[in-house]
């Protein structure tokens, strides 16, 4: 019986990972919970799942969660990232599946990296902000990191196929968002509701938006090269609207490996808990002969610039992907509260980095400062337009 503590519980890799419990009890249980701000519905699956501990953003949420609870319940409830840490690190744990969104997925993470915990990656932003640092602790603690991400998912899948040291390239198939055939000049009038419409794939609100922009797909490169540890040259994004190849690598040989598969997080999920086994999940294999065609095309850099912006960090390294991402993350919730328009999130994310000073070899503290300054910096350029 492995038992999970699920950081990001309500979230849509929280729910489907809670799916694959619900169809194999004999294989999970669920020892610690958390949700960032949807006390309410955390609160549901406290008295469902009946973990040991849970863990909610706020004190003041956490005393409304006690609140809630049934008194019959023993569960011990904690808050912020110093709860995500404990929840983490808790002995009872085997695996701890990071399904947060955001920056505040990288101390628990580095927490339970520090405990012995296998990690089921599904929080990019670790690998982004921090990967060198993450994947060097992993290996000294001797910590399986296994990626929830689809694509990364299909990646490590794929590897299994032949020796890491014939890998040429790594392909990162993207769906393109909601608008690939969207005139470039009518992106100005793209609001909130139009961007969260994706056309493949059940996300929450920001990946989505991250999915619309394409900057979710740079945040994928990104991960990948620490993850996997390749150069960014040996990374290829290929636009795929089908979403059915969900990654594919290529040997020096020119065998290219793929995994193929319905657009549902479910597949992934499930991997990451059992690996190498296979669960029964009740996902079919695609109809081929529905789909009839896949189709592939390059990216367009122009219309989709945080694609280009992500590959840029790439070559800066340092804490310039730490200043990416949080600049996106300010940029993006800015325009969810129709802030600022979509056109102007790059802009946004391209001015962060330009005022940046990269550290070329920053500690976990120089990363964390450099996520804040981020931050404020959007918040104020952001303030400043807006007067």
């Amino acid at each position: 019986m492995k038992k999970l503590a699920v950081l990001g519980a309500t979230g849509s890799i929280g729910a489907g990972t809670l799916k694959i419990v619900d169809r194999h009890p004999d294989l999970f249980t669920v020892t610690a919970l958390s949700a960032w701000t949807r006390m309410e519905a955390l609160a549901v699956l406290i008295a469902k799942y009946r973990p040991a501990i849970a863990v909610v953003g706020t004190a003041a949420l956490s005393k409304k969660l006690i609140e809630r609870l049934p008194s019959d319940l023993s569960v011990e409830v904690l808050h912020g990232i110093d709860g995500l840490c404990q929840a983490a690190v808790m002995t009872e744990v085997d695996q701890v599946v990071t399904a947060m969104v955001g920056a505040a997925g990288l101390q628990p993470t580095l927490a339970a990296i520090d405990a012995g915990k296998s990690i089921a990656l599904a929080n990019k932003e670790t690998l982004v902000m921090a990967g060198e640092i993450v994947m060097a602790r992993a290996k000294e603690k001797g910590v399986a990191i296994i990626p929830v991400d689809s694509e990364h998912s299909a990646i490590f899948q794929c590897l299994s196929a032949g020796r890491r040291r014939d890998l040429t390239k790594i392909i990162l198939t993207a769906s393109g968002g909601p608008f690939r055939n969207h005139p470039a000049d009518e992106f100005a009038r793209i609001t909130v509701e139009d961007a969260l419409a994706h056309p493949n794939w059940n996300m929450g609100a920001k990946i989505t938006i991250d999915s619309a922009t394409l900057m979710n797909k740079g945040l994928e490169v990104i991960e990948a090269c620490r993850l996997f540890e390749v150069a960014r040259q040996q990374i290829e994004v290929v636009v795929h609207p089908e979403s059915i190849i969900h990654s594919m690598i290529a040997f020096k040989d020119g065998a290219v490996i793929g995994q193929m598969g319905l657009p549902d997080m479910r597949g992934a999920i499930a991997y990451a808990l059992s690996a190498p086994e296979r669960l029964d999940i009740a996902v079919p294999p695609p109809n081929f002969f529905d789909i009839k065609q896949l189709n592939f095309e390059p990216p367009d850099m122009a219309k989709f610039p945080c694609l280009g912006l992500a590959f840029e960090v790439l070559g800066l390294g340092g804490t310039a992907p730490a200043v990416l991402n949080a600049a996106n993350e300010a940029a993006v919730y800015a325009f969810l509260k129709r802030t600022i328009a979509f056109t102007d999130i790059p802009g946004v994310v391209e001015a962060a980095l330009a005022d940046h000073a990269v550290c070329a070899s920053p500690d976990l503290a120089t990363i964390v400062a450099a996520d804040q300054e981020a931050r404020r910096f959007v918040q104020n350029r952001i303030a400043h337009q807006t007067r």
